[in-house]
Order: structure tokens, then C-alpha cells, then sequence
């Protein structure tokens, strides 16, 4: 989603809100502008397309290098087209604005602004904002009142950077179901909606809570919630460095990510299992859910596959009846929850609009259904609003298409299906120590998989990939939800059309579409469902379909596929199928992308963190 940077303080702050710019450019975007206020004046550059537009315009048209305090945005277009115009910051005479979000009323505050005599620029929602405030200013109003009149107008969900004509270096900011952090510098201060864009500059951040605003100058903070009360925050210290989203020797951030995947999961399955007894042990913020009956899991994209494969884990294992839901469906359809439930909501930045505004709605419906948050941020908002929190340790996650967050959400998913079975007494000790152990290996398996990387681009051009129209994917049991994982990779980055089944369902109608241009890639483990699994095979091997098997060399002796249609993978147990399974489908879509020369790490349309519905 987009990205906004607000700093005040004694440098000239054109090229730090320029470096933060860069930092957020991971979460997709479409256009990007600056603003900053010098000598009474606020100076605006905005350009459609990269930062590289922007940096081009800045050195035809630069700032005043005496300018302390300014914002800046990278838009992913909602309201507007992504043109220059529509391009943020928005600005009247008086303020400058940037916005994370959607205001559901702008049309009929717009009319209204326009009656009063504005004059409107843009096809965004975002503009109102600053003839609001503008208008406020006009009636001889403060900022911060202005700003607070302007915030009991607004419907819907926002993060707001304000800067002002007469104040060379005041910040006003404000959040409502969109993130907002304040960093806190060496006479400098900042607010962004991403801890990363601070990175080089603090490691010391206040989270704003729901309905807050803030008040910046360069040495000076007044936070204050929904009833304008001042309030005191928690200052955190924050693991994120500046030396954490640096591609390396990798030429994209997505290869580098999936080449950290035995390193973190590996730490999130360090904080889990002890490794001297081969058992787990529940950190204390998941809580003891030993009496739930049904779990309900709630998440959306990459994440909702996650849950779908932490379904087979906890009724299997767990013996705990799931449901799981898509969360912009999940909120909609009035869901039916009892005594006995839990709800789990995954998101890997804790911000995701649907999956938060699920989380709001059980809260207030169903107060005593147990929270439960799995997230990769830890002071994320679905974090501060659940019971209990399950901390994944991914590190930022820089492509948009998601790969170490993932497989980190199935490694603490089947952790913790393990904790829960051991509290609900539906395993033995030497079951839990047997999964455990298998789980350990995971690390040294996936490194096994990624040194056969160059194997996956042959494979790439011998089924001639790049020139499939459309590709589809088949798993059972718990790998069909990496079977839909897979096709949503190869959506996201190489702009292929494909589709996922069960394959069991190859009979019910998907086999019609079988012939030898469609490759069809199979996902075939060591499992009770194998032999099924080969039968389909079979059966489009026998209508001249163009498969692609991923199975263990056993399965592949036996298959009778020639060499070049076969990824042999490592011998495994079947418990841990799906976080091996997750790494060949990500290298399969990443350097089918590549080949084709696509924008791998910001492809186009997708935002990275979906803080809007």
C-alpha cells in the first residue's frame, strides 16, 4: 500500500524524505511526490511512475536546501488514475497532505468544499482533506484545531501528514484503521507509516493507537487520543536496521528472500522447540486455548493458504474442528461463533484492512472468543488488539510477493499445532518429540532444495513456461493449498494465468482443459493420498498433457516421466510436506518472471501491505 514520511527538524529535508521514499518503494507504488514548507511557503513536486521520475524532476525544479520540515508519499492509486495530478502530496495555499487509505464521505464533502468555494485539482479522495483543513485555518482556527474539526468530518480509514505555510517546522499527524509511527531522532523527528523508512535515521518508535493525532515539532511531541485528551505512548526500541533490506549479490529482493528461508524459519522454529528434549515448549503470549472446540482461521492471500494448510494440521493433529475464511468474505456473511471458539488472524504486516476489520468485528460481537494474531510485527495493530500473539521472525519482507513470511507462518502454525495437541493430551511425548525433530530438519531440506535452484530454470524452458497462455496446478491433502500458493505466485509476478485444484477434482471438469500446451505442474509427496495423486497424473499423462512433477526420487523412478518433467525433492516427513513443498513453486514463478523481464519485486497493480479494503 502507499507510504508516507513526515520530517521536521535542522537539515535540509529534501534528500532524507527522498532515502525514506526509497525504503518504501517495496510496498508498491504508482506515482510519488515530496512537499516542504520554507519561508512561509510550500514548495510541491510530485511525478507519476518511480522514484527515479521524481529524483529527475527534483534536479530540473530542486527544493530550497534551507527547507527543516516536509512529507512524502508513494501512491498506489485507489481514487484517480496514477497520473502526475492525482499524485500526493495534496495541497491548497495553506497545508500540504499525504494520506494512507480511503475516505468513504469525500464525494459529499466535496460537493460541500465546492460550495464553500474550493477549487478541486484531482480525481482523488485524498484532496478534501487539505481544503478542509485549509478552510478551518481561514476561520481563524489553530492547526491542531483545524486538524481536529477536519478529523470528526472523515469517514472511513486513514494515516495523515500535515505540514503548514505559517509553521516552517510543525508535523501534525493521524491514524484511524491505517499504521502511524513516531520516530524520535537527534533534534529531528518523524512520522511514517512503515518502520523500515526510518531505519537509518532511529530505532526508537511510538506507535500511534486507533484515533490518535500528534502534534512535531523538532524537539517536542504531544500525542493525543479521539476525545483530544494528551496522552503518554510507549517509546520502543525496534530490531529494524538499515543494513536488513540490502539485496546482497541477489539481483532482486524476492531470490534473496526465498534464500533466507532456511535462516528464519529456522528462528521461528527456535522459539518454539527446545532442542535438547526434541519438544515444545508455548511462549507465553499464545496463551492456553486447551478448551477450544472449533477454531475459526481468518486471513487473506498468501496468508489465507497458510491457514488453509494449518487446517489439515490442527484437525489432524490437534483433533480441533477448523473453519477457515477469506476475511473480506469472513465479515460479511454474519459468522455463527460459539463458547468454545477461537479465531486466529494471519497477516504478515498486521495491517491488512479485511483481516483487522475482521478482528474489530469479533471483538465487538463476541468479546469472549479468544484473539489469537499470528503477525510478523510485533507492535502491528491486529498484535495490540488480539489476547494472545504468535511472533514470526521473517525479518522485513521487501518483494511483494510474499516467500519467507510464508513458509514462516506454516513453521509456527505447525509448532504451535503441536503445542496444542500436547495441551489438549491428543498426542504422546514421543509423537511431539517425533514431529519436533522432523520439523528440525526442515532447515537443512530446504537448503537441499535451493542448491538444485538451476534445475527449476531448465525445467522453466524445456515445458517453454514463458509461452504458456495459462498453467495449472494440482495438490492433495495439505499441499493443494501450496498448489494454490504456487499459481498466485505465478499470477503475481509473471502476469501468467493459472489456476489451482484439488486434485481429486481433475474429473469433475479441469480435465477438459488438458492438452500438450498447458503445462500442468503436480505436486506429488510421500503421503497416504500419493498413489491418488499418481492416478491423475496418469490421466493427463494419457491425454498428452505437458506435466511437471515435484515428488521424492522414489516417486520419481517409479512415475515413469522422463527425467526433464521431474524435480526430485528430499525425503521428508509427511507432517512438514507444505514447508518444503512452498520453496520449489516460489523458484518455479520467481525465475519464470525474471525470463520474462518482469518488475519481480513490484509487479504491477499489487501493493505489499493491503491497508485498504
Amino acid at each position: 500500500m502507499c507510504g508516507i514520511i513526515g520530517i521536521t527538524g535542522t537539515r535540509n529535508v529534501t534528500p532524507l524524505i527522498l532515502e525514506t521514499l526509497h525504503r518504501l518503494e517495496y510496498r508498491g507504488y504508482d506515482s510519488a511526490g515530496i512537499a516542504t514548507v520554507c519561508d512561509h511557503v510550500i514548495h510541491l513536486r510530485r511525478k507519476e511512475g518511480k522514484l527515479k521520475q521524481l529524483e529527475a524532476l527534483l534536479k530540473k525544479e530542486p527544493m530550497p536546501h534551507h527547507s527543516h520540515c516536509g512529507i512524502g508519499h508513494t501512491r498506489w492509486a485507489t481514487h484517480g488514475r496514477p497520473t502526475t495530478t492525482n499524485a500526493h502530496p495534496h495541497s491548497t495555499d495553506n497545508v500540504a497532505v499525504v494520506h494512507n487509505g480511503i475516505i468513504e464521505n469525500f464525494l459529499e464533502l466535496k460537493e460541500h468544499m465546492t460550495h464553500n468555494g474550493s477549487h478541486f485539482q484531482t480525481e482523488t479522495d485524498s484532496e478534501v482533506i487539505a481544503h478542509i483543513i485549509d478552510h478551518h485555518l481561514q476561520q481563524n482556527l489553530s492547526p491542531l484545531d483545524a486538524t481536529r474539526k477536519t478529523l470528526t468530518q472523515l469517514e472511513g480509514a486513514f494515516a495523515i501528514v500535515i505540514i503548514f505555510r505559517q509553521f516552517d517546522n510543525l508535523l501534525i499527524g493521524a491514524r484511524l484503521g491505517s499504521p502511524l509511527a513516531i520516530g524520535f531522532g537527534d533534534g529531528e523527528m518523524y512520522l511514517s507509516s512503515d518502520a523500515i523508512a526510518l531505519a537509518p535515521f532511529t530505532q526508537r518508535l511510538c506507535y500511534l493507537e486507533e484515533g490518535d493525532h500528534v502534534t512535531i515539532t523538532p524537539d517536542t511531541w504531544h500525542i493525543y487520543d479521539h476525545h483530544n485528551k494528551k496522552q503518554q505512548r510507549p517509546i520502543k526500541q525496534t530490531a529494524t536496521s538499515g543494513a536488513t533490506i540490502g539485496k546482497g549479490d541477489f539481483p532482486h529482493f524476492m531470490l534473496k528472500e526465498i534464500y533466507e528461508q532456511p535462516a528464519v524459519v529456522g528462528e521461528t522454529l527456535e522459539s518454539f522447540i527446545n532442542p535438547l528434549t526434541r519438544t515444545i515448549a508455548m511462549p507465553a503470549k499464545t496463551g492456553d486455548l486447551s478448551h477450544i472446540q472449533r477454531m475459526h482461521i481468518i486471513a487473506c492471500g498468501t496468508s489465507y493458504y497458510a491457514g488453509l494448510v494449518a487446517r489439515y494440521m490442527l484437525e489432524r493433529t490437534g483433533h480441533i474442528m477448523t473453519q477457515c475464511d477469506v476475511a473480506s468474505e469472513f465479515r460479511y456473511r454474519s459468522p455463527v461463533l460459539c463458547e468454545g471458539d477461537a479465531c486466529v488472524f494471519i497477516s504478515q504486516s498486521g495491517e491488512t484492512a479485511d483481516t483487522l476489520e475482521a478482528m474489530k468485528l469479533v471483538k465487538a460481537h463476541h468479546p469472549s472468543i479468544p484473539r489469537i494474531a499470528l503477525v510478523n510485527v510485533e507492535e502491528s495493530s491486529i498484535a495490540r488488539m488480539a489476547d494472545h500473539v504468535l511472533l514470526t521472525h521473517a525479518g522485513p519482507e521487501i518483494g511483494v510477493a510474499s516467500t519467507k513470511a510464508f513458509t514462516t507462518q506454516l513453521a509456527l502454525l505447525a509448532c504451535w499445532t503441536i503445542g496444542l495437541a500436547k495441551q489438549r493430551r491428543h498426542i504422546t511425548t514421543q509423537e511431539e518429540q517425533q514431529l519436533a525433530r522432523a520439523l528440525i530438519e526442515i532447515p537443512t531440506l530446504m537448503s537441499d532444495v535451493l542448491a538444485h535452484e538451476r534445475q527449476i530454470r531448465a525445467i522453466i524452458t524445456q515445458h517453454h513456461i514463458t509461452k504458456a497462455s495459462s498453467v495449472m496446478y494440482l495438490g492433495r491433502d495439505d499441499t493443494y493449498p501450496i498448489a494454490l500458493e504456487g499459481a498466485l505466485k505465478l499470477k503475481e509476478i509473471a502476469y501468467i494465468h493459472t489456476q489451482a485444484y484439488a486434485a481429486g477434482e481433475m474429473k469433475h471438469g479441469p480435465i477438459a482443459l488438458i492438452d500438450e500446451n498447458m503445462p500442468v505442474i503436480v505436486l506429488a509427496p510421500d503421503s497416504a493420498v500419493l498413489r491418488k495423486t499418481l492416478s491423475n497424473v496418469a490421466e493427463i499423462v494419457s491425454r498428452g498433457g505437458n506435466i511437471i512433477l515435484f515428488a521424492t526420487k522414489k516417486t520419481i523412478d517409479t512415475s515413469g516421466l522422463p527425467p526433464h518433467s521431474c524435480f526430485a525433492m528430499p525425503d521428508a516427513h509427511a507432517f512438514t510436506n507444505p514447508l518444503l513443498y512452498a520453496l520449489p513453486v516460489q523458484l518455479l514463478a520467481y525465475h519464470t518472471a525474471s525470463m520474462l523481464g518482469t518488475d519481480v519485486d513490484q509487479p504491477r497493480n499489487l501493493a505489499k501491505a493491503v491497508t485498504v479494503e
